[in-house]
């Protein structure tokens, strides 16, 4: 079945070759600092996102409680808060002792968190809510949340484990974390495909108005249809399976992605989050996705690999020390 799937995923990444090889000499013409912008656009005349895109950058998703009530960093701030960051996530400081060290795991050379704040200085990445935070969960949610962490801290089988830890899917949105941030776009009459370096899964959009898939076929990536509004793209996705990676989403989950191409190396995206059983309200951010000339490599992760049987071990470890503990 797998073999059936990567099929299909090249096959979608070749056959736009034909059409994507050339930049049409259509081209949009939109105003930046009082003058004219010309962005290139595709042959069948939808704005090029072709390329390498990388959203690395040490703006948190949510607003830290320091900045609370204050949406911008002037530009001293962003530069101590730049330097004070990278100082704390560094991974190859020694200090802290066995357990910090365990938590720090890759060094710096493994990396990818970006070195500056986005350049509008902003304080988070969500814009909606105005406090920059992710909204509360809704009761019933949070109870069963918490029932769910209860449960994984017994890690009583794969399983138990996130989804990024079995390495079965990056998730969504497109969120940046602190390695393999870049995502690769490729154009074709009908459909637009991302390759995401984490984890090397593509998203096979297609653009010809299909209506979504029915509720009983869902997937960890969901249902994404695209539709182009103006020289934006538009990505509805539904259909979740409503797994552990979705920053608290569950299968209701409806993720509605914008991609704005704003200059010659930046597309602006916007993704809203609703779900009305995970969330008490529906949550919105930003995040310049910049243009690199770097590629994408492969992205070797197995769940069958020394991580997840020393973590299992692990938790057998500390079932016979609680054990043996309660006989004492």
């Amino acid at each position: 079945m797998w073999k059936a799937a990567f099929a299909l995923i090249w096959l979608a990444l070749l056959i736009p070759a034909r059409v994507t090889g050339q930049v049409s000499s259509s081209t949009a013409k939109q105003p930046s600092a009082g003058r004219a912008r010309v962005l290139p656009r595709t042959p069948d005349g939808q704005p090029d996102l072709q390329g390498v895109w990388a959203t690395a950058t040490l703006t948190p998703l949510e607003r830290p409680a320091e900045f609370a009530g204050k949406e911008f960093l002037t530009e001293q701030e962003a530069a101590e808060y730049e330097r004070r960051t990278l100082q704390e996530v560094n991974t190859d400081r020694r200090d802290g002792g066995n357990e910090a060290d365990l938590r720090r795991n890759y060094n710096e050379f493994w990396r990818d968190r970006g070195t500056t704040v986005v350049t509008n200085r902003r304080t988070s990445l969500i814009v909606d809510p105005p406090d920059g935070r992710i909204p509360a969960f809704t009761p019933e949610w949070g109870r069963k949340r918490a029932a769910q962490a209860q449960a994984a801290r017994l890690l009583s089988g794969p399983e138990d484990l996130a989804l990024r830890i079995r390495c079965i899917t990056r998730g969504l949105p497109m969120v940046p974390t602190p390695n393999n941030n870049f995502f690769q776009i490729v154009q074709s009459s009908g459909y637009v495909v991302i390759l995401q370096e984490m984890m090397y899964e593509a998203r096979i959009i297609p653009l010809d108005g299909r209506p979504h898939a029915p509720q009983s076929v869902r997937g960890y990536m969901g249902d994404a249809r695209g539709r182009w509004e103006g020289d934006t793209l538009v990505i509805d996705t539904t259909n979740f399976i409503g797994k552990n990676d979705f920053l608290g989403a569950d299968e209701r989950l409806h993720l509605i992605e914008r991609l704005t191409r704003i200059d010659e190396s930046t597309i602006l995206y916007k993704f809203t989050v609703d779900d009305p059983t995970a969330f008490t309200k529906p949550w919105s951010a930003e995040i310049p996705m910049r243009k690199t000339q770097e590629g994408i490599f492969d992205y070797e992760c197995h769940e069958g690999n020394y991580t997840m049987i020393n973590i299992l071990a692990g938790a057998r470890a500390q079932e016979k020390r609680a054990a043996e503990q309660a006989t004492k």
